[in-house]
């Protein structure tokens, strides 16, 4: 496949003449909300194996070649043209599509209130063909040890149709909040402890999940060993069902980074303990903090440098974010930004006539808008250029795969550049 950025005077039609595909295909493929108006940077996904080049000064057979990852005489003969021949600027020539790898893929999936509702379940039964995982958000436990489900709805009925293994996702939240001390009782008192891991076998077993995913956050410091030990124990008892067992892991730099989020997640034990890992690269720019994007790359690529070095990269899913932010200018501290879909940013975009900017640091799509009450707003988001650079970022470090917070938000052309650039893994019941 091949992305296109909107130019001055683009249209549909003529960007499908460019690319000898039907208007009708790239508009369904992208779900594009705006074909009438589009917007100057906007991305579109054209659906072609492989992809065209366009020539520029100073290119070669072989410089163009290279970049493809093929020899240049099978791009001479694949283009009908003499590996002697002079390339002329502007001369389109096709680019086959380059090998896939296997991968997994994660996606949460949050329900509000006591039911699963339409909607996420339509999220769920259209992603879960390009899902190794399903994971709904999450079961909590009480303090005597015992569990309370999220609504589950059909959940499981749409993982096993697409041989998707139900993730089941526990967290120390009390109150909607992560709790240190709940999570020191968890950790470190036994009785509770050992009703906990026969609650979560017990339930495991009824509802059919086959990984278990601990989401422990903001634990004090000191009952990190505590947390290796139970993991330890944990996994044990899983091993003799047959399960998996994960964890979700703060995006940290070092082993010694300071900070309540942090300091109880030890990246060398988790990765030699759990199956695999979820690394939570995201929410740089966050609902209640300043403008800026949820996941750049720079901090991103900071952060799976330093896990690779503790953790094994097949046992590493990069963590990434399906929205961006609408935030309302100028900021204060206590301000809640907005979150949006990329479909949702780029009508956002087309409504007030702006054009979307990237940032080539970040490696991310934004741009700034004045609503009918004369509000300035910024908003940061994702596109198809921003989920490639993550997928070659997977690619160069040899990660496991992708887990994404959250289903729910339509990013359609994530789902079309998965299928572009893996072969996603399916695990047999």
């Amino acid at each position: 496949m091949q992305i296109h950025v909107v130019e001055r005077n683009d249209t549909i039609i003529n960007i499908a003449q460019r690319y000898s595909v039907p208007a009708s295909e790239i508009i369904s493929a992208n779900e594009i909300p705006n074909p009438d108006q589009l917007v100057i940077g906007q991305a579109i996904v054209i659906p072609i194996a492989g992809s065209f080049y366009w020539v520029r000064p100073g290119d070669s057979l072989w410089s163009i070649a290279q970049k493809a990852g093929i020899s240049y005489q099978e791009l001479a003969r694949i283009n009908g043209i003499s590996v002697n021949q002079r390339l002329q600027p502007g001369q389109r020539l096709y680019l086959p599509a380059q090998r896939k790898r296997r991968a997994e893929f994660n996606a949460y999936v949050e329900p509000f209130g006591n039911t699963v509702s339409a909607q996420l379940e339509t999220s769920a039964r259209k992603a879960a063909p390009y899902l190794t995982y399903l994971a709904p958000f999450a079961f909590r436990v009480n303090r005597d040890g015992t569990l309370v489900a999220p609504p589950l709805g059909n959940l499981r009925t749409i993982a096993d149709a697409q041989n998707v293994i139900l993730m089941m996702v526990i967290c120390n939240q009390e109150s909607g909040q992560f709790s240190d001390e709940l999570g020191r009782i968890l950790l470190t008192n036994e009785t509770v402890q050992e009703k906990f891991l026969n609650e979560i076998v017990s339930t495991a077993r009824r509802l059919g999940f086959r990984d278990i995913h601990f989401d422990f956050e903001y634990l004090r410091p000191e009952d990190r060993e505590a947390y290796n030990r139970f993991l330890r124990k944990a996994k044990a008892r899983f091993n003799q069902e047959g399960w998996l067992m994960s964890t979700a892991l703060a995006p940290k730099t070092s082993a010694g980074q300071v900070g309540r989020w942090y300091e109880a997640h030890d990246y060398k034990a988790h990765g030699e303990i759990a199956d695999f890992v979820v690394i939570m690269t995201y929410e740089w720019g966050y609902s209640g903090g300043p403008p800026m994007p949820v996941s750049p790359i720079g901090p991103v690529r900071d952060v799976l440098r330093y896990a690779v070095t503790e953790i094994p990269p097949n046992k590493i899913l990069m963590g990434q974010n399906l929205y961006g932010y609408d935030w309302t200018l100028p900021f204060t501290p206590g301000d809640t930004a907005r979150a949006v879909s990329p479909q949702q940013a780029i009508r956002l975009a087309a409504r007030y006539n702006v054009p979307i900017q990237y940032d080539t640091r970040s490696v991310a799509p934004h741009f700034d808008y004045t609503d009918e009450n004369n509000r300035r707003h910024t908003v940061w988001f994702e596109d198809a250029r921003s989920i490639q650079a993550k997928f070659n970022l997977v690619k160069e470090l040899g990660l496991r795969g992708i887990s994404y917070w959250k289903l729910g938000l339509a990013f359609p052309q994530n789902w079309l550049l998965i299928a572009d650039n893996f072969d996603v893994v399916k695990r047999p019941s």
